[in-house]
């Protein structure tokens, strides 16, 4: 009997309590800054080094390229080759969401979006090509401000720098 009244005095205790349930699909969650929803893709940076797809342990990144050659941009000059990206697919029912793919690629081309309302009723549809990949862009938000007191970034001291100038002659 005393675990009777034990247990009864619990549940109303519990029940006088404001509940904690989220209404998700009605009211939208707070999502903390540089939350970690899907990556993103900006096309433009990316330089189909295959780096991401190398380091993805789960093998979900698909990269397809072609080389095209460039004509030479002086007279005299030679043909350069540069990778030209025909297809990048993210297969979102592999993916374990490690980051270890964003934090490889040399050219920023992958990205956090805070995005996380991408679910599918087929599993076939998870694997998203680079267009739906780019479209996630515009929400990714921007990096952190420096911090005030830190130094200025070398990229930045030498882009600022002026150029050099030839040394004037004096008669």
């Amino acid at each position: 009997m005393p675990g009777l009244i034990k247990g009864l005095a619990t549940t109303a205790r519990t029940l006088a309590r404001p509940t904690q349930t989220s209404e998700y699909p009605d009211v939208q969650p707070y999502l903390p800054p540089r939350t970690r929803g899907v990556i993103a893709l900006m096309e433009e940076n990316c330089t189909s080094c295959m780096s991401c797809s190398r380091a993805c342990p789960n093998w979900c990144i698909y990269i397809d390229s072609h080389k095209e050659t460039l004509p030479a941009t002086t007279e005299g000059g030679r043909e350069r080759q540069r990778n030209v990206l025909d297809r990048f697919a993210i297969d979102f029912s592999l993916c374990m969401y490690c980051g270890i793919c964003i934090e490889v690629c040399p050219f920023d081309a992958l990205h956090w979006s805070p995005e996380f309302e991408y679910a599918e009723f087929d599993i076939l549809d998870l694997v998203h090509e680079k267009a739906r990949l780019g479209q996630w862009m515009a929400t990714v938000p921007p990096p952190p401000a420096l911090d005030p007191h830190s130094a200025e970034p070398q990229e930045t001291t030498a882009a600022n720098k002026s150029a050099r100038t030839a040394p004037t002659e004096s008669t």
